[in-house]
């Protein structure tokens, strides 16, 4: 007589409840509605880029202040992102996702009300940490929901999702901030954060809490991780405007965040149940799955900044105009996607992953001989290679990174992953930096040796300009003399930084070549086969 016959009477059996399994329509649905909160997670990095100059000027605040509403919510969402497979764990992925988008509505909300600078940089450090857990568990749960030539077609959506946000942030933050004002940049997620907050724990079901794991979890490893990657993310946003290490500030915490972080990277080979887990960094495909998305992170951050950045500073453009010249990027990249699918079911990955990553080089190939008078006709061409590309790239690392990892691997090493992209994004932006002010000097003083008296050029110029002048100052012949040297430097500095952008976008040229040649060691991985992690 088995133990059920015996506790259920001769010949009957009590089974096990069974947790009820999401339908195929209901797994689309809920996946769907995951995708719209990490959409408006990534959407926020960049949503302010383009309305900066709004935001100090609402809130009475210098440059140097103003840049830190952008810097406190990457600080605040990179510490998380490796955090969330542990806390995915606890609570499970249903209602950290659900904490974590009421936690960025709220903090949302905040942000539009903030009454000074200093507010505002409090509210979007919490909006970062609240919402950064939506991204990495949206990749985790592409594969938890969906299997075979399905799990192909989410992990493009989520590669699609993870790389138009960013793109279409200083679009839809110039339009609003020139239609509304600089608070609906903020206001704009309160619809859709509650909308998700809601919805998920109706709808998402994956897993269950284990809170037996806050017993004997890696908290040194978190402290530990969490003043790495701070002082790390603080170091890079903040050294090229205060030169590196020749500040006192920036040497302190470039040298806590290289001490932590080595302490971190032991801790978590040595400890049994680490916080992140680098030993996934044994599988081939994940180490160079991580380098890759690495990489994509510096190309798609690095000319989100550069680009608008060019053309307000050269071009003078408003933070709409700036919007809508880099929309077509996006248009692209959405453009790509039906193509991606199907070729993604009949061709190897990593033949489209080399595709997208050969595209993205030749886009940034095409940005280099930028001009000074560059606008949006003369950047169609680059960007409509990179927006194409950037499918083809991102999404096939998706598949091939994660798709090959064991089911109780996937959560943590997913955290790691997205790490990597925007730690690339953040290394990216400071390189980028410092070579435009490097760079810039450099380029600057090379065009003065040439603007001599000896130059009949220059002094062609000089004297048109200065007869222009002198009619309009009165007849001030010195004043013109000198109006025209400030006009003549005011020119020069012009095309030294524009050929300090060009430097810039060869130096992510290379990145990307080198990837490219990297692909042919990476593994095939087909699509998983095996059940969805709701079925148990």
């Amino acid at each position: 007589m088995t133990a059920a016959t015996a506790a259920g009477g001769p010949g009957v059996a009590i089974a096990a409840p069974r947790k009820k399994e999401l339908s195929p329509r209901g797994k689309i649905v809920a996946f769907a509605i995951m995708c719209v909160g990490m959409f408006i997670a990534l959407l926020d990095i960049q949503i302010v880029s383009a309305s900066l100059r709004d935001i100090g000027g609402g809130l009475s605040a210098g440059t140097d202040e103003t840049a830190w509403v952008q810097t406190s919510y990457l600080i605040a969402e990179i510490i998380v992102i490796p955090l969330s497979g542990w806390l995915a764990r606890v609570m499970s992925t249903r209602w950290l996702f659900a904490v974590s988008a009421a936690g960025f509505t709220l903090t949302s909300l905040l942000c539009g009300w903030a009454w000074d600078i200093q507010s505002m940089i409090a509210f979007r450090a919490l909006q970062g940490f609240l919402g950064g857990s939506m991204i990495p568990m949206v990749f985790t749960s592409a594969f938890a929901f969906f299997a075979g030539p399905r799990v192909v077609v989410a992990a493009a959506t989520v590669g699609a999702l993870s790389s138009l946000a960013p793109t279409l942030g200083p679009t839809v933050g110039g339009w609003i901030t020139d239609h509304y004002s600089w608070h609906w940049l903020f206001f704009i997620n309160l619809v859709p954060g509650l909308f998700v907050t809601i919805a998920v724990p109706l709808m998402v079901r994956i897993d269950e809490p284990d809170w037996s794991l806050l017993k004997g979890a890696d908290y040194p490893g978190m402290l530990l991780m969490a003043i790495f990657l701070g002082c790390l993310e603080y170091t890079l946003e903040e050294g090229p405007r205060w030169d590196w290490l020749d500040d006192d500030t920036i040497r302190l915490t470039a040298w806590i965040s290289a001490i932590a972080g080595v302490a971190f990277i032991v801790r978590s080979l040595t400890y049994a149940n680490p916080v992140v887990d680098l030993r996934a960094l044994k599988s081939r495909n994940f180490a160079l799955g991580c380098l890759f998305s690495f990489i994509t992170g510096i190309g798609i951050f690095a000319t989100i900044y550069l680009t608008p950045l060019f053309l307000g500073r050269v071009r003078g453009f408003s933070a709409l105009d700036i919007g809508l010249t880099v929309f077509s990027t996006g248009l692209f990249q959405v453009s790509a996607i039906p193509l991606y699918t199907i070729l993604a079911k009949r061709v190897d990955l990593r033949w489209l992953m080399m595709v997208g990553l050969t595209g993205f080089a030749l886009s940034m190939w095409n940005f280099t001989p930028i001009t000074h008078d560059w606008g949006w006709r003369e950047l169609l061409l680059p960007q409509a290679f990179r927006g194409f590309s950037q499918q083809f790239a991102v999404a096939p690392i998706v598949t091939l990174t994660l798709g090959g990892l064991p089911p109780a691997r996937l959560k943590q090493a997913s955290g790691l992953f997205n790490l990597m992209r925007n730690l690339g994004g953040a290394i990216g932006i400071a390189v980028c930096g410092t070579i435009l002010n490097d760079r810039t000097n450099l380029h600057f003083e090379r065009l003065a040796e040439h603007l001599t008296p000896a130059s009949d050029p220059m002094r062609a110029l000089v004297a048109r300009v200065a007869a222009s002048d002198v009619a309009t100052l009165g007849g001030d012949a010195l004043r013109g003399q000198e109006a025209a040297l400030k006009q003549l430097w005011t020119l020069a500095y012009r095309e030294a930084q524009t050929m300090a952008y060009a430097d810039a976008f060869l130096v992510i040229l290379v990145c990307f070549v080198i990837a490219t040649l990297l692909v042919p060691a990476m593994r095939k991985v087909g699509p998983p086969k095996g059940p969805s992690a709701d079925a148990h």
